[in-house]
C-alpha cells in the first residue's frame, strides 16, 4: 500500500521502518524536516506540507502530539482534507489513521469533517511505548467503520502484535484512557510504594524481587522500580503527557458521569510536580514529586 505518514519522532520512526519492511511505500512528513529525512536512507520519501501527502497516498497515518496538532495536519491551509480539494477528489487517500491520544469527542469530530470529503476515519491509539514500537509488538486498539478498519489492519499488523476493534469511531480512544487510567494510577503507587520502602529503611531496590511472581508484579513494578531507585536511565516519556492524558481521562469522566477518585487524585499528583518544575520529567519522576531522595547509582 501506498502511504502517508505524518510524525515520525520517538514511536513514528519505527513504525515507519516496519512498514518499509513489510514492502509498502511510504512519504513522510514531519514539522522539524531533519526528523523526516533521517528516514531517506531506510526507503522513505519526504514531503513538504502533509497536503503533498495526498497525491500516492491511499491511507495517512498520524502520529502526533494532540487534537490541536491533528486538526491543523487533517484541516489547516497545508492540511490532508484541503490537499484532497484541491486535486477535485480525485486523490486516492481512502483512510486517515489517527495513533496518536486525544479526546474521544474531538475524534469523532473529526471522522465526521473527514467524511465529507469521503475519508474513512480510525483512531488507533497504541500501547507498548517505544521499546514496543522498535520491537513491532505494539497493541493497537481501534474505533471506526468496520470495513475502514478490516482494510488497515493488515497495514497496522506491520508494527503491531494486536489489533482489538472496540467500535466505532472514538471507541479506540475511549479504550486509551482506560489504559492510561490504569498505568498513571499504577506508577503512581508504585512511587508511593518505593518512597515507603526508602522511608523505612529498606532498600527499595529490592522490591522487583521480593513482589516478583505475587499479585503485585507486573510488567510496570518490573520497569519503574529500577528507574526509581536508580540513575541514570535513558528517560521514556515525560510527565507532561501523563498529564495530558489523566486530564483527558476527567474530561470524559466529566462527559460520562464516571466516578473516578483514583484518577483524580492522580491528576492532582501531576498538576503538583508541573508546579514543582517536574513537567519534563521522565514518568519516573512521580518519586520526585513525593520528595523522595533517589538512590544515588
Amino acid at each position: 500500500m501506498k502511504i502517508g505518514f505524518c510524525g515520525p519522532g520517538l514511536m513514528g520512526a519505527p513504525m515507519i521502518r516496519h512498514l518499509l519492511g513489510a514492502g509498502h511505500a511510504v512519504q513522510v512528513w514531519n514539522r522539524t524536516r531533519a526528523k523526516a529525512e533521517a528516514l531517506i536512507a531506510d526507503g522513505a520519501t519526504v514531503a513538504s506540507t502533509p497536503a503533498e501527502l495526498v497525491g500516492p497516498a491511499e491511507a495517512i497515518f498520524l502520529c502526533v502530539l494532540d487534537a490541536a496538532a491533528v486538526e491543523e495536519v487533517v484541516f489547516g491551509v497545508n492540511g490532508i482534507v484541503p490537499g484532497v480539494e484541491q486535486v477535485n477528489g480525485k486523490s486516492p487517500v481512502r483512510w486517515i489513521v489517527d495513533h496518536g491520544s486525544i479526546p474521544p469527542s474531538a475524534t469523532r469530530a473529526f471522522a465526521r469533517r473527514a467524511a465529507e470529503a469521503g475519508i474513512g476515519w480510525i483512531d488507533a491509539p497504541v500501547s507498548g511505548g517505544v521499546a514496543g514500537a522498535v520491537a513491532g509488538t505494539l497493541a493497537v486498539m481501534v474505533g471506526g467503520e468496520t470495513a475502514d478498519v478490516e482494510a488497515v489492519t493488515p497495514v497496522i499488523e506491520a508494527y503491531a502484535s494486536r489489533v482489538t476493534h472496540m467500535g466505532a469511531a472514538g471507541a479506540g480512544q475511549t479504550t486509551k484512557l482506560c489504559n492510561q487510567a490504569i498505568v498513571t494510577s499504577t506508577v503512581a503507587a508504585i512511587a508511593e510504594a518505593v518512597s515507603l520502602a526508602q522511608r523505612s529503611g529498606i532498600d527499595a531496590a529490592r522490591l522487583t524481587q521480593a513482589l516478583a511472581g505475587g499479585w503485585a508484579d507486573s510488567v510496570l513494578l518490573q520497569t519503574f522500580v529500577p528507574r526509581m531507585t536508580q540513575s541514570g536511565q535513558p528517560p521514556i516519556g515525560a510527565l507532561s503527557t501523563f498529564q495530558k492524558d489523566v486530564d483527558t481521562i476527567a474530561a470524559a469522566a466529566y462527559e460520562t458521569g464516571t466516578p473516578m477518585p483514583v484518577s483524580g487524585t492522580v491528576q492532582q499528583l501531576l498538576r503538583l510536580g508541573a508546579a514543582m518544575g517536574l513537567a519534563n520529567a521522565d514518568f519516573a519522576g512521580f518519586i520526585d514529586v513525593l520528595h523522595t531522595p533517589r538512590k544515588k547509582g
